[in-house]
């Protein structure tokens, strides 16, 4: 039998995404019976129909087999997947072209998305600030008081590209 034709049936492919999944949340090993337990009522199928699709993953290299006492764990085996994989590999000219393609089209519709929020929230003034002529806050920025970084004061009176002049610090009164 062909690795693909293992992979053909649902059944045979839901295990060996069992036995994946388990093995990347870190314990490498799955009972059978607990493979069992989740595939029976997914198909309407019976335990020795699971352990004959067990058997068949076994057999051609997609899983290995522990046994311990009367239990038996198994774990993907990589051989299998490697195999379908080596049987892909001319075929991928076909479509990882248009899957780069696709990745590039899914960053560029993301760029662009982040733009049209960027643009629609621009500054406007604070009705929740003090009189304060020329500040501006966010309309993003959310509620509150707004932050030293969010808020802007415009140049009074100055001349065109030259930069407004400094405010003077206040100094304590003395008493």
């Amino acid at each position: 039998m062909h690795a693909l034709d293992v992979l053909g049936d649902p059944v045979r492919r839901r295990i060996l995404e069992l036995l994946a999944d388990h093995g990347e949340l870190g314990a490498p090993e799955l009972g059978a019976g607990e493979i069992g337990e989740i595939v029976q009522p997914e198909f309407g199928i019976s335990q020795p129909a699971v352990s004959q699709h067990l058997r068949v993953l076994r057999e051609h290299g997609f899983a290995t087999v522990r046994a311990e006492g009367r239990r038996r764990f198994y774990a993907v085996d990589s051989r299998g997947p490697q195999e379908a994989q080596e049987w892909l590999t001319p075929f991928e000219r076909f479509w990882l072209p248009k899957l780069d393609a696709l990745g590039t089209e899914l960053a560029r519709g993301k760029l662009q998305r982040r733009r049209a929020v960027d643009a629609a929230s621009p500054a406007v003034a604070d009705p929740a600030s003090p009189a304060v002529p020329g500040t501006v806050r966010s309309v993003a920025s959310g509620a509150g008081p707004p932050a030293a970084a969010e808020t802007a004061r415009a140049p009074s009176n100055s001349a065109p590209g030259t930069p407004p002049a400094p405010t003077p610090t206040p100094t304590p009164k003395e008493t």
